[in-house]
């Protein structure tokens, strides 16, 4: 039976055939020579003929473990090819998990600093109303000392007029009005951003809510408005839509997801459209943008773990595999049309009512 050949032993095998093959032909060159000039040394031919049967034989054997050495080393090929991919893609996985763990960690700093921004912002504000309240009573005892101010002696008249000229008392009424007015309105806003950005970050996201999905978009739009603000318009195109049964901050991260995709796929400046619609016991929430578009290959692939498009490093690919999990999540599906240099729209279908 024929001995198997260790993988590195494939060069010896071969010059071991040759070897043999040589020995075989001199034997037979020389038996030939014998035969010609002595025909009573026919058994040496003999001895020969069977010698090459022989060699033959033990030559095959060589080739079949030669053969079967080469199987073998494409084998451990297949197999430290196979062992590269799985390793990269543990590496891929480990990175993500402590990607995911300093994300849960900012999630809870982010949390923590909300709330602790919101209570100074709070009492700013009450002071801010309280402030312009005050402002309005000392405008209108400002109007009652110019309804009597001709009863004033002409000295004391002349000095008011002057100082009132001084300090241009018509522009401060109007814009002491504005400051405190605009003040109001900007502390409102930080107001409105820091609640946001407290409910997108809570981790309590295990319970069920029927919830209005347009504020759900509208509040991540406020968390991930610096990263579109540069790149496009925002357009709504929203419908009456009911509340919808889902888990409140998975959606957010979905609608998450799908703006920073739809403005990173802008490469100068576009629009971004969000719309909504009723069809039937379901809703549809679509996310389209102006951007370059993508080609079938890339558009089949986009959902799956760790693909991206992106440079290394600014990208981990699992972002649409995750809004694709959460979607799924919920009993719904989503959707992506796009043609290249047309755009991309990605739209969500979701129940009404929770899938059991």
């Amino acid at each position: 039976m024929a001995e198997t050949a260790a993988p590195g032993d494939e060069a010896a095998l071969r010059a071991e055939i040759v070897r043999l093959n040589k020995i075989v032909q001199s034997l037979m060159n020389r038996a030939e020579r014998e035969a010609g000039t002595k025909q009573s040394n026919f058994g040496l031919f003999q001895d020969a003929v069977m010698l090459e049967k022989q060699v033959q034989r033990r030559t095959a054997e060589l080739e079949a473990a030669l053969r079967e050495n080469e199987r073998i080393n494409r084998d451990l090929t297949d197999e430290r090819e196979e062992q590269r991919v799985l390793i990269k893609k543990l590496e891929e996985a480990h990175n993500q998990l402590l990607q995911s763990e300093k994300l849960a960690s900012i999630g809870q700093l982010a949390a923590g600093v909300a709330h602790e921004v919101n209570n100074p912002i709070g009492f700013v504000n009450s002071n801010l109303g309280t402030l312009n309240k005050y402002i309005t009573k000392l405008l209108y005892l400002l109007d009652l000392y110019e309804a009597v101010e001709n009863e004033v002696p002409s000295a004391s008249r002349e000095r008011i007029t002057a100082f009132k000229v001084e300090i241009d008392l018509p522009f401060l009424r109007d814009d002491m009005v504005d400051l405190i007015g605009e003040s109001i309105e900007g502390t409102a806003r930080v107001r409105r951003i820091v609640q946001d950005l407290r409910d997108f970050s809570r981790p309590g996201d295990s319970e069920w809510q029927a919830v209005d999905i347009h504020a759900g978009l509208e509040s991540t739009l406020n968390v991930v408005w610096n990263e579109i603000k540069y790149k496009a318009d925002v357009a709504r195109d929203y419908a009456d839509l009911p509340m919808v049964e889902c888990l409140p901050s998975q959606l957010n991260q979905v609608f998450l997801n799908l703006l920073v995709n739809a403005a990173q796929a802008i490469p100068g400046r576009g629009v971004i459209t969000l719309r909504t619609r009723r069809e039937g016991e379901h809703v549809a929430i679509s996310v389209q943008d102006t951007g370059c578009g993508m080609p079938p290959e890339i558009r089949d692939r986009i959902f799956d773990p760790f693909f991206t498009t992106k440079p290394v490093g600014q990208g981990t690919g699992l972002g649409l595999s995750v809004t694709y999990g959460i979607v799924e999540k919920h009993g719904g599906r989503i959707e992506v049309a796009s043609e290249l240099g047309q755009g991309t729209t990605f739209t969500v279908r979701l129940p009404v009512r929770r899938a059991t």
